[in-house]
């Protein structure tokens, strides 16, 4: 029986050796250096600066409106867990409802100081 497990043992050793090798590989082929031809810093800021109000639109009437009603539906739901939760034990439990509190007022209002830093 000692033999069986060190043929085991052995195979996943060689085995672990070879996803480690396969792993490496395909991280060595997957990060090579690419070269730019040309100005690419004035590329980008040209395309910013055609799509900047577009952007600025979809991101001020979409992205942030979303992101307010999930961080409030999120809010209300762990506040009233820990109101349940209190009932239940005797101890509010106040670190996730002030999280998500800071994130929702954090998210409320960076609509009105987010493009300047950006900018």
């Amino acid at each position: 029986m000692p033999k069986n497990s060190a043929k085991r043992k052995g195979k996943r050793i060689l085995t672990t050796i070879a996803c480690v090798l396969f792993a490496l590989v395909f991280i060595a082929m997957s990060s090579l250096t690419v070269f730019a031809a040309g100005d690419v810093s004035s590329a980008i800021q040209s395309t910013w600066n055609s799509a900047q109000t577009q952007i600025k639109n979809v991101v001020n009437n979409v992205v942030f409106p979303v992101i307010d009603m999930i961080l409030a539906v999120l809010f209300f739901v762990k506040l009233a867990t820990a109101y349940m939760d209190y009932r239940k034990h005797g101890q509010f439990e106040f670190a996730a409802p002030a999280i998500l509190f800071g994130c929702l007022v954090f998210a409320l209002t960076a609509p009105m100081y987010i493009w300047t830093v950006l900018s």
